[in-house]
């Protein structure tokens, strides 16, 4: 089966407070690393424009491909939740991340940027489909990404609230464009 992504992200000040409130309410920490993603575009599609996402993840001793398809209002609400499906082609490590990169490069995919980041991710203590990420991205800042796997949507945004309001982040302001799109800003104010 399938599996959508159901997601939000919001801007995080204070990533200390957050810790302890996701382990005051049972939520336990599953992994902290670094991850290293490389995006690409085509050169006759704008993936900028589209808000599709082609990149080449490094992270723990692993590799990956992953593809998402382009945004429409039907993959993004009013209320910044995204929910699409995505496309993962485990590599067999990290080494294989490069031969994935030259591969993207020799077929004329474009690089857009390279975004660095420490993931902490906590599991629900219920719910084995939900996931809670602090990443501090480099240049950028600090953010909380909410996360649910489901079939399909219905019901999945109306859970993703409730999680947020019990882990006290739903007026935390909600940041709609993906980092690599942050990152990219950045660079180019700099």
């Amino acid at each position: 089966m399938n599996l959508i992504e159901v997601e939000r992200k919001r801007e995080l000040a204070d990533s200390e407070t957050l810790r302890h409130r996701l382990t005051e309410l049972g939520y336990r920490e599953v992994s902290s690393l670094t991850e290293i993603d490389t995006y690409y575009s085509r050169p006759d599609v704008d993936y900028m424009e589209t808000v599709e996402c082609l990149r080449v993840r490094q992270r723990n001793g692993s590799a990956e491909i992953t593809y998402k398809p382009p945004s429409s209002t039907a993959t993004h609400s009013e209320d910044g939740i995204i929910a699409k499906l995505e496309t993962n082609v485990q590599l067999s490590d990290t080494g294989q991340a490069g031969a994935a990169n030259a591969l993207l490069a020799a077929v004329g995919m474009v690089e857009l940027v390279r975004v660095e980041k420490v993931r902490t991710t906590y599991r629900h203590p219920d719910h084995d489909d939900t996931v809670v990420s602090i990443d501090i991205v480099t240049g950028v800042g600090a953010f909380i990404e909410t996360e649910i796997l489901a079939a399909d949507s219905d019901g999945a945004d109306a859970r993703l609230e409730a999680i947020e309001q019990a882990i006290g982040v739903s007026t935390l302001p909600v940041v709609r464009l993906p980092y690599r799109d942050l990152v990219m800003c950045a660079h180019a104010r700099a």
